[in-house]
């Protein structure tokens, strides 16, 4: 018998609706009840999902508004601040080395300094794929601020710091606490906002990274006039960062909860509207279980593969760029303190353009790998300035270098194409670590292609992080011909063996998720697994 078929109910002020919780659907919410009582997954939030019966379709409408706002006064501001902080200490070792840092540590030599920054993402690298199991298995909130506060100290352990081999080790430990904040972040992202509203969200907080930069700026600019101290401008520096995050790490752990099912600043019902507002993300809240088969469709997904090798694009041009901006524009013809000020405009290119890429992502459906290729175009621009720019040029060449700083972006878009295409715990959860093994390794790379030989322009430099853009808008292009064509496959199925079942629309034009894919989401179904899913483009 022919099921009945279920409205798609358009979106609303942003939020995208399920189905009526009491309209008649081929699978409604008791029945995803019973089957959720059945497989027992242990997904952290599934018992609050199962109460959203208790609610009639005007209380859900009016409720689902209230807890979005409370959660974007909440919850973003503390993930805003978080990152502001996190990338001013990765910071630090730039505007360090405007000052006295490479001669009183004998980074002058050589290579050296290129490792010093280097170093940061090995620790980095050895740790992406156990921070995002730790972050699986442990309470999200309370293992991050605990990270926070360990590199805190590591940080201001940095004014200790006499020789070559003391800064590599500080910088090595420095970066293996820092692999947990940003897959952190991701996850705590995907349990509070749906998969419409996150491109938005996560642009958001990682243009935070703008105001870290024009923060560090100032703070570097203002430190290196301190003359009357026993310790040196670029001490300061490490100290000051260092204090900032010893700080916030306690109000990270007394403000951030660890998921929506246990978030006090909510009222149980609230929780229970915060849990089916994610509910249609089709990937659950959170599933501690490790599944060994789900590691394995991780690192056999093209999909994923693909994502990474944005990742690797991103790091060697962030780590490029994040350790050697002070360098560049001190070649264009600019003191060390200067060289310093003139990095306030990157922050504010950061901070503008990155949330519009969020915010064309969020209001055109499917167009995350447009906007991922699109924006990478402005920075290789630059970058094409700075090698073909006359020196005698040095205001256009110093423009040429702020647009660099819009790799926020491709990033940012690359991480947002992991939360909401990869369904299954274990699979997201190497999936992330795989995509920071790639992105740390490309900072390593990043770090080592500016030759000190090729100074002020660092050809060989400028000819890498061209090809990288290049690499990461073909393979947008890619991933978007292969999500589309599985996308169309799935449909084509259904249709040829004459199903009646309606398989709910992804994005299209604010269409509702498929209850069945909820279902799938709270078992901890993979994507590849699930047969109601459907890729955000």
């Amino acid at each position: 018998m022919a099921a009945e078929q279920n409205t798609i109910m358009p979106e609303k002020d942003g939020v995208s609706k399920a189905p009526s919780v009491h309209s008649s659907t081929s699978v409604d919410h008791g029945h995803i009840s019973k089957e959720l009582d059945g497989h027992k997954t242990g997904d952290i939030a599934e018992g609050l999902y199962r109460e959203i019966n208790d609610f009639s379709p005007e209380e859900l409408e009016d409720e689902m508004l209230k807890v979005r706002k409370l959660i974007d006064w909440r919850i973003m501001p503390i993930i805003c601040i978080t990152y502001t902080i996190q990338f001013l200490d990765k910071l630090s070792l730039n505007y360090a080395s405007a000052y006295s840092l490479l001669p009183d540590l004998g980074l002058d030599q050589g290579q050296r300094y290129s490792w010093v920054a280097a170093i940061f993402n090995f620790g980095y690298l050895f740790w992406a794929i156990p921070a995002n199991l730790l972050i699986q298995r442990l309470p999200v909130a309370k293992y991050t601020g605990s990270m926070i506060f360990i590199w805190a100290i590591l940080l201001i352990c940095h004014i200790a710091a006499k020789n070559y081999g003391g800064i590599l080790i500080l910088r090595f430990l420095l970066g293996m606490f820092e692999a947990s904040i940003s897959p952190a972040i991701m996850s705590i992202c995907s349990m509070w906002y749906s998969r419409a509203e996150q491109p938005l969200r996560m642009c958001i907080f990682l243009s935070f990274n703008g105001v870290a930069t024009m923060v560090g700026a100032l703070l570097g600019f203002g430190l290196g006039h301190s003359h009357s101290t026993s310790l040196k401008s670029w001490q300061l520096i490490f100290l000051t960062i260092g204090v900032i995050n010893a700080a916030w790490s306690i109000v990270f752990l007394w403000l951030m909860p660890d998921s929506p099912a246990n978030a006090k600043f909510l009222t149980h019902r609230q929780r229970v509207v915060a849990v089916h507002r994610v509910a249609g993300n089709m990937i659950g809240v959170k599933t501690k279980q490790y599944k060994a088969a789900q590691v394995v469709e991780a690192f056999t997904d093209i999909k994923v593969l693909g994502v990474a090798l944005i990742g690797l694009g991103c790091g060697v041009i962030n780590g490029g760029v994040s350790n050697f901006a002070s360098a560049l524009i001190k070649g264009f013809g600019f003191s060390g303190i200067n060289a310093t000020l003139l990095q306030l405009p990157l922050g504010a290119f950061e901070l503008l353009l990155v949330p519009t890429c969020g915010l064309i992502a969020t209001y055109i459906p499917n167009s995350r790998c447009i906007v991922l290729a699109g924006i990478c175009l402005v920075p290789l621009g630059g970058l094409l300035g700075i090698r073909f720019t006359d020196l005698s040029h040095r205001w256009t060449l110093v423009g040429c270098s702020w647009l660099q700083y819009v790799v926020g972006a491709p990033v940012i878009i690359s991480w947002n194409l992991l939360t909401t295409n990869v369904a299954g715990h274990t699979k997201r959860s190497f999936a992330n670590g795989l995509w920071f093994c790639f992105y740390a390794g490309g900072n390593v790379a990043g770090a080592n292609i500016f030759f000190a030989r090729e100074k002020p322009r660092y050809f060989s430099a400028i000819t890498g992080l061209s090809i990288c853009y290049g690499g990461i808008i073909a393979i947008a292009g890619l991933l978007l011909i292969a999500m589309r064509w599985e996308n169309a496959r799935r449909d084509a199925e259904f249709k040829r063996r004459g199903s009646a079942e309606v398989v709910y629309g992804v994005e299209r034009g604010g269409g509702a998720t498929d209850p069945r894919a909820v279902e799938d989401g709270f078992n901890d179904v993979t994507d590849k697994q699930g047969k109601y899913f459907r890729y955000a483009l």
